[in-house]
């Protein structure tokens, strides 16, 4: 029988929560790395024994590990991120210069097809890429070259390389997100970029419609759809229909259009996630009610979803890498909470029960379906 391995990234390590196709019973393994903050787990498409893990710590820095088992042993690979020539400056809040530093790894995104090449989205805002396996890092200097590099700005949580998406028709493109800066695309396999970032709205910047700027939260694509995107941005849910190249919102009857994570159904690519939050001010479910918010028709008409999730006194966030879908025939959702607590709805959203309820504050959450 198929079954799943949820790989979850909290600030106090990593678990493996692994069940068989019926998604009921549940083996919870871990912590690996106790006491460490663990930004994200990411398992490789194309071989399920191999899974990367971004580890960091105010003490000791960045490290990146690897597993070859599926998370059950983990060795230490490089570490070896320098930003690609003289580093430069871009802005900070108050417009000053101030030098690019690499902090941590937000984000890993293995190869579709080759388990050794992965990417990795960076802070301060850069794109890495490690062709043997995550031993070895070389910066995409194509995209901080970009013109508008030193007017990127840092959002809240920093300035923060936090997705990366790839295309399954094309290699050569691929897209990243930067908060606070916007969407960008590469068509020649991440040589060159350009923002993709029209009919995007932010006030609290000079140009409301400015090229870039835009502090973009998450974007989420189906692989059988890969020129429509969707985004959950700083205030404003949208969608693309043309790779990227114009945007408009679908934030529709949500209770609220700010929130971090939004994903896409395995089998359905007009069935979209996410998950509202009050505002950018109160990080918590409006209402103190958690509730998964479900459109069937790719935006603008939205359900909530609450079968098993708290209905009152609920006041947990949900990251931007806390969501993940599973390709099981009957699709499964999950996410994770800031609370410690990781859902799964093995019925596509329709009812919701807790995996495990009291681990440290959920980073980042994906699903690896095993055959």
């Amino acid at each position: 029988m198929s079954g799943v391995r949820v790989l979850v990234g909290t600030r106090k390590g990593a678990f493996v929560l692994t069940a068989d196709g019926k998604r009921e019973h549940w083996n919870v393994d871990g912590p690996h790395f106790a006491g460490w903050e663990i930004y994200h787990l990411a398992g490789s498409p194309a071989d399920p024994d191999r899974v990367y893990a971004s580890q960091s710590s105010g003490w000791f820095g960045q490290v990146t590990q690897r597993s070859d088992d599926g998370g059950r042993t983990w060795e230490t690979v490089g570490n070896q991120f320098d930003y690609d020539g003289v580093p430069g400056t871009h802005q900070w809040y108050d417009g000053t210069p101030h030098p690019w530093e690499f902090a941590r790894v937000w984000h890993l995104e293995p190869s579709l097809t080759d388990p050794d090449t992965v990417y990795a989205g960076v802070e301060d805002a850069a794109l890495f890429r490690s062709v043997d396996g995550g031993r070895e890092w070389q910066e995409l200097p194509g995209l901080r070259g970009h013109g508008s590099g030193p007017h990127w700005q840092p959002g809240a949580g920093g300035m923060c390389l936090h997705t990366i998406i790839l295309d399954p028709r094309d290699p050569a493109r691929m897209y990243a997100a930067i908060s606070a800066a916007g969407t960008f695309r590469t068509d020649d396999a991440g040589k060159t970029w350009r923002p993709v970032n029209r009919g995007l709205h932010s006030g609290g910047i000079p140009d409301t419609d400015a090229e870039v700027g835009h502090c973009v939260h998450k974007l989420a694509m189906h692989p059988s759809r890969p020129d429509v995107l969707f985004m959950q941005k700083h205030w404003d849910v949208m969608r693309s229909d043309d790779a990227g190249e114009s945007w408009h919102e679908i934030s529709g009857n949500l209770p609220t259009d700010f929130g971090f994570p939004i994903d896409v159904h395995a089998h359905e690519p007009d069935t979209v996630y996410v998950v509202p939050i009050t505002s950018d001010a109160q990080h918590f479910p409006p209402d103190g009610r958690l509730r998964v918010y479900r459109s069937r028709t790719g935006g603008n008409e939205w359900e909530p979803l609450t079968n098993g999730l708290p209905q009152r006194d609920c006041y947990v966030n949900v990251l931007r890498d806390a969501m993940a879908v599973d390709s099981l025939d009957a699709c499964g959702v999950y996410f994770g909470t800031t609370g410690g607590q990781v859902y799964v709805s093995a019925d596509a959203g329709d009812s919701w029960a807790p995996i495990v309820r009291d681990l440290p504050a959920v980073l980042s959450v994906e699903v690896q379906t095993l055959s």
